[in-house]
């Protein structure tokens, strides 16, 4: 299986170029279902330990089904296929630009959630303008065992995201183990509370917004991801889902651009304008890097060549 790895702001992204099980054909939605129902064993065998890390997210690429889009890809991490990824668009775009398939300039990518545009800025630089994103409720509160009452927005930015402002802990990496800890628990409390989507969607992301010390510095967040590990990047779904929030109540005026910091301190530059159907389009700036290029091999004989579940 030939793979290219990258970081986008410290998150890392495992492109998968071929090796994969065939999906078929039809929408990218049916194509991520068979994926995450058919090939479980594959996906997890790709994200875990030894071949990955808790943090990668991997991109698999499929044909598209709009012939307008340079590819179509599905995100997935080590316990979920994913509708959308922000940070590995970008990583996905500075690698099509590493194998000289794409130059500078606009190019559209399908996700299970949607066509999403890509601006190729230089070498490591991206613009993604996501999908259109919502807050579905606000002021929600949860009764979470070991913390109390915790209260927050619901947003979809691709992902389905839990958003508590302010956060109760300081997001500061010292705090990361406590962080963890208490947004597994909302989720959790979330989920057996049935606080998600419009459609009953469970939550699978939780964020704790704080203020930064840093004037040019927006706000700092902590996102917890389905696999119960943290993003190191501010989360390009996350950051869409927030500015729906932040436009919800009328806290960010359409084009006005902020920067988001994540909990190590990677950062992403962002802005929206007023989606077709009453939700925002947002637009997120970054930066990836290559990592590596390399085959995965998976020999029979390894006791381990499924990976070792956490």
């Amino acid at each position: 299986m030939h793979v290219i790895d990258s970081h986008t702001g410290g998150e890392p992204t495992r492109v998968i170029l071929d090796g994969a099980p065939d999906l078929g054909s039809g929408p990218l939605a049916d194509r991520a279902l068979r994926l995450a129902t058919e090939h479980e064993e594959f996906y997890r065998s790709v994200m875990l330990e030894p071949r990955g890390q808790p943090a990668m997210v991997g991109a698999l690429l499929v044909e598209p089904v709009d012939p307008t889009c340079v590819t179509g890809v599905i995100y997935f991490d080590v316990d979920a296929v994913l509708g959308m990824c922000g940070h590995g668009t970008i990583g996905l775009t500075v690698t099509l630009a590493h194998l000289d398939r794409i130059g500078v300039g606009m190019h559209r990518i399908e996700t299970p959630a949607g066509i999403v545009t890509v601006e190729l800025h230089d070498t490591h630089t991206v613009t993604v303008t996501n999908i259109e994103s919502r807050r579905v409720a606000a002021d929600v509160t949860l009764d979470v065992p070991g913390y109390g009452m915790v209260t927050g927005d619901v947003a979809y930015g691709g992902n389905w995201f839990f958003i508590v402002d302010p956060s109760p802990t300081p997001v500061e990496a010292s705090n990361i183990q406590h962080l963890t800890d208490m947004t597994i628990a909302i989720r959790t409390a979330s989920i057996a509370q049935g606080i998600g989507g419009e459609q009953g969607e469970p939550i699978d992301h939780v964020i704790f917004q704080d203020a930064s010390p840093a004037p040019d510095i927006h706000s700092r967040n902590f996102v917890l991801c389905p696999d119960d590990n943290y993003d190191r990047s501010p989360c390009g779904t996350g950051s869409s889902a927030r500015l729906a929030c932040l436009a919800a109540d009328r806290a960010l005026p359409p084009g006005q651009e902020i920067v988001q910091q994540s909990v190590i301190g990677s950062t992403y530059r962002l802005s929206y304008q007023p989606g077709p159907t009453g939700g925002i389009i947002p637009s997120i700036t970054g930066q990836a890097h290559i990592m590596a290029e390399a085959k995965l091999i998976f020999d029979p004989n390894d006791p381990f060549r499924n990976g070792i579940a956490p």
